[in-house]
């Protein structure tokens, strides 16, 4: 049965965290109904002052709802919501779309819409990037994949929330297999730039002047010139955490694993959050990687 009006686009959003939050928020400037799920009260109430819906629970928020889409930490939360106690996956009306906006393996995306399907509902794999900066001004990048007919619902959703959007095949799995190799890059970036900030500072230099001349050298990367600044602040607010590439570093050697394939370098970004994990630092944000480096004195937040 189809709950949803046909004449007008309801959009749910589970999981409001920063970027979640943004999605939401540009779903509603753009004036599409937009119901919102968090366990965190604090993000249920600040989601209701930018005007969006609350509902009591899961099922409520998302039983007359065209899409629904998952903005959560892993693959566990998202099977958690869907499939657990007080699940969602009954709820959802048939013939609507799931949207995995989470970044999972492949192979659990695949599995998923496996297991939509037999609820009556379509899947887009649709991981995306862009941080919580361009998720709260719709400019996300997403990278999707699923039926033709599933990317034809959505077409106003993706058009609220995304710059740009990268239709990757017709076969759910292709957007995470993307993401994942964004991911890689990004996670060695980030423990790159973390790794020559802490020689500069061991060898003495002023780190602002080694930042500066970087960020106009060749050795710069999109990820240098972001996460440095944190470091420099002396700010380790997450905006994304290190235990966030613990998990996607992680997603990435699986695959390697599955494939056969060597990943050596990001095998070894992978130990580096690990260790920062390990010392206490997995939920400060991910400039933290810096702080497994002995023998450095690093900036105080101002």
């Amino acid at each position: 049965m189809n709950d949803f009006n046909e004449e007008t686009l309801e959009v749910a959003v589970i999981g409001l965290g920063s970027m979640g939050m943004g999605v939401a928020r540009s779903l509603l400037r753009s004036g599409i109904t937009t119901r919102g799920f968090d366990l965190n009260p604090e993000a249920l109430d600040e989601f209701a002052k930018a005007g969006g819906d609350v509902a009591s629970d899961l099922a409520d928020t998302v039983r007359t709802c065209r899409v629904v889409i998952l903005m959560l930490v892993n693959a566990e939360q998202c099977d958690s919501v869907l499939f657990g106690e007080g699940g969602m996956a009954e709820a959802i009306p048939q013939g609507s779309v799931v949207l995995l906006g989470s970044t999972t393996s492949a192979s659990y995306a695949k599995a998923l819409d496996r297991k939509l399907q037999a609820h009556g509902l379509k899947m887009i794999d649709a991981p995306v990037s862009g941080g919580a900066v361009k998720a709260s001004v719709g400019e996300l990048s997403i990278m999707a994949s699923g039926e033709p007919a599933a990317f034809d619902i959505c077409g106003p959703v993706f058009e609220a929330i995304a710059a740009k959007i990268y239709p990757v095949g017709d076969e759910v799995g292709a957007g995470e297999t993307v993401k994942m190799i964004n991911q890689l890059l990004a996670g060695v970036h980030i423990a790159s730039a973390a790794e020559a900030m802490a020689l500069g500072m061991k060898a003495g230099l002023d780190p602002d002047m080694v930042f500066e001349i970087i960020s106009n050298s060749a050795g710069s990367s999109w990820m240098f010139q972001n996460r440095v600044p944190h470091i420099l602040q002396g700010d380790y607010s997450p905006k994304s955490m290190v235990d966030i590439f613990v998990k996607d570093l992680g997603i990435v050697l699986d695959a390697g694993k599955e494939m056969k394939f060597p990943l050596p370098i990001a095998a070894s970004a992978h130990q580096q959050f690990l260790s920062a994990s390990a010392a206490g630092y997995g939920k400060e944000d991910d400039a933290a990687v810096i702080k497994v480096y002995p023998g450095i004195e690093l900036p105080k937040k101002q």
